[in-house]
């Protein structure tokens, strides 16, 4: 990654969202894709200005998009770095006129996030980081700022972030286990910044995503110190033959000073 000038993603981003923030004060029609997920003209919008825009910037390099057919896996699988992006997560949020929907491109190498951009365009904020780079959140267009993921202090109320338009059904059980917890919902990859600024200490998601969906807000989560894994406690890979995840726990500590086996028990 020290060979290749990641700054620009961010502006990147925020192009991409602009043009997403024109088409909400436009109007808009919503089309259903082949899995009955519903799209938008802002979608194939932002995924243009992105594609395009990491072309131009990382000739060379490939890039998964979601709005974008991906090479099959005999051909992905010899990619040892590549970005992965989702022109607009969180697109039943923005047809429903809420905030909490993103922009989120994601540098991806030896199958591992290492650097991560999240843009949210309705309140123009940007965040940026992975393992090797602090992460840091900008808004409109104002000083980094640094970002510190907090573990939850002893008898503390641990605070579970929880998709708004994904009802998951394995999470009502698994959060048993956890008496007197609080239950916050958010839309998109904005779980995985909540857990990066300190605003939430666990996010686990047995349903189905892919992994457009996770890798930038996973390496945003990391270069906070907090961590992403497998509920078993394996690590979580990308560029997998199949693009769809499994299931995971976000967490705002990395095992210390709070011991991790109860969440991934």
């Amino acid at each position: 990654m020290q060979d290749l000038d990641l700054s620009a993603l961010g502006g990147l981003a925020r192009l991409a969202g602009q043009a997403v923030r024109d088409i909400a004060r436009a109007g808009f029609t919503v089309a259903q894709k082949a899995d009955r997920s519903p799209v938008t003209a802002a979608d194939t919008a932002a995924s243009d200005i992105l594609v395009a825009g990491l072309a131009q910037m990382f000739p060379g390099l490939p890039v998964v998009c979601e709005e974008t057919t991906a090479a099959p896996y005999a051909v992905r699988r010899g990619y040892k770095r590549f970005f992965l992006v989702d022109p607009l997560d969180g697109t039943k949020e923005f047809i429903e006129g809420r905030d909490d929907y993103c922009v989120l491109i994601a540098l991806i190498e030896a199958g591992r996030p290492v650097y991560g951009v999240v843009y949210a365009p309705a309140t123009d904020t940007l965040w940026c980081g992975g393992p090797a780079v602090p992460s840091t959140r900008r808004l409109a267009g104002g000083p980094a700022e640094p970002l510190r993921a907090v573990a939850p202090r002893p008898g503390e109320p641990l605070c579970v972030v929880a998709s708004r338009s994904h009802p998951d059904a394995g999470l009502a059980a698994y959060l048993e286990r956890f008496p007197g917890h609080r239950l916050v919902s958010r839309g998109s990859a904005l779980k995985f910044v909540a857990l990066a600024e300190g605003a939430g200490h666990l996010y686990p998601r047995f349903g189905p995503t892919w992994e457009w969906d996770t890798a930038a807000g996973h390496a945003v989560l990391l270069g906070a110190g907090g961590a992403l894994t497998a509920p078993d406690g394996a690590p979580f890979f990308y560029n997998k033959p199949d693009l769809r995840n499994g299931p995971f726990v976000a967490r705002s500590f990395s095992g210390d000073p709070v011991d991790a086996s109860p969440f991934l028990s």
